[in-house]
C-alpha cells in the first residue's frame, strides 16, 4: 500500500508586541479548544504546527487530497465555535504589514527545498 502524500502549506502571522499578550496566546495553544481540533480534521488536515520567535508565528499545516482553503474558509465560516476562537485570538494577533486588511495567516511561497536541488 502505497503512503498517502500530504500536501504542505506554510503560513506566517505576527502577535502584538505584548510580552503578556504573547504568553496569554502560547497559554491557549497548550490547550486547544477541541472544537478546534475537530475542525481542522474535519477539513482534511492531518497534522498542524505553529512555531513562535519573539512576536511571529510559522504555521505548518499538512493535510490529505481533501483540503483546500476555499473549502476550509467556508467551514470555519459555518461554524460558531471557530468564529468564536478566530475572535478571541484576534485579541492577541495582528496582521502583517503586507497583509490585505483584516487577514491573519498569509500563506508563504516556498523558496528552497533541500530535497530538490
Amino acid at each position: 500500500m502505497k503512503p498517502q502524500r500530504l500536501k504542505r502549506f506554510c503560513f506566517a502571522l505576527d502577535l502584538t508586541e505584548d510580552i503578556k499578550k504573547i504568553e496569554a496566546y502560547k497559554a491557549y495553544h497548550k490547550k486547544v479548544w477541541p472544537e478546534i481540533n475537530q475542525s481542522l480534521k474535519d477539513a482534511g488536515i492531518q497534522h498542524a504546527k505553529i512555531y513562535n520567535t519573539a512576536n511571529r508565528l510559522f504555521m505548518i499545516l499538512e493535510a490529505d487530497e481533501t483540503f483546500s482553503l476555499e473549502r476550509k474558509a467556508q467551514m470555519d465560516a459555518a461554524n460558531p465555535k471557530v468564529q468564536q476562537w478566530e475572535e478571541l485570538m484576534w485579541q492577541y494577533q495582528q496582521a502583517l504589514p503586507h497583509g490585505q486588511a483584516g487577514s491573519k495567516w498569509i500563506l508563504m511561497e516556498k523558496i528552497y527545498d533541500l530535497d530538490e536541488q
